[in-house]
């Protein structure tokens, strides 16, 4: 093959498909994924070796504990996209990426780890276990969040809410823009 060919043996066929699919609904939820088939297409490899592995894509950049409990926060799109987009253009991987490196603006380069280690997430667990839900009502006021590090967000138009340091561009959600999220906490 000469330069970058998909070839067409079955798993890269998958990976193709599967590349096709989250384009798709990257997209439609407002998001880019990276052009550069050389890299998305072993990211999309990698999804689907640890679909097989532990049953759901856990982010190939990252170790899996092989536990769902314990991987939520890398199940693809990770926790940490939509941060890592706002600082630095693209997620830890590569996979998700701004409109900037879409259009050939930036390139991705390398970033930091947002991901706490194993034994500081089973710790931040515990401490939230023992806080969620203290109005004792079913559901959530704004008091039970005060020990948030980040504000939280909440999409004007569906209701949506995110703790982070600014709302996001597009709501993954209804779509709104960024301009119809209002401080909720």
């Amino acid at each position: 093959m000469s330069d970058f060919e998909i070839s067409t043996a079955p798993a890269d066929r998958d990976a193709a498909e599967l590349l096709e699919r989250f384009r798709k609904e990257a997209e439609s939820a407002g998001y880019h994924i990276n052009p550069d088939d050389e890299t998305a297409l072993p990211l999309m490899a990698g999804l689907l070796a640890n679909k097989r592995r532990y049953g759901y894509f856990s982010c190939p950049c990252r170790l899996s504990e092989g536990s769902i409990d314990a991987d939520r926060d890398i199940i693809c799109p990770c926790d940490y996209r939509d941060a890592d987009l706002e600082e630095y253009d693209a997620c830890y991987c590569a996979l998700y990426v701004s409109e900037k490196i879409t259009s050939g603006g930036k390139e991705a380069a390398p970033i930091p780890e947002r991901r706490l280690p194993a034994e500081a997430r089973v710790e931040m667990a515990k401490k939230k276990a023992g806080g969620a839900g203290a109005s004792g009502s079913g559901s959530f006021s704004p008091s039970d969040f005060g020990g948030l590090p980040y504000p939280v967000w909440r999409c004007r138009v569906c209701g949506y809410l995110c703790a982070r340091v600014e709302p996001p561009q597009v709501c993954p959600i209804c779509k709104a823009g960024q301009d119809r999220f209002e401080r909720f906490i």
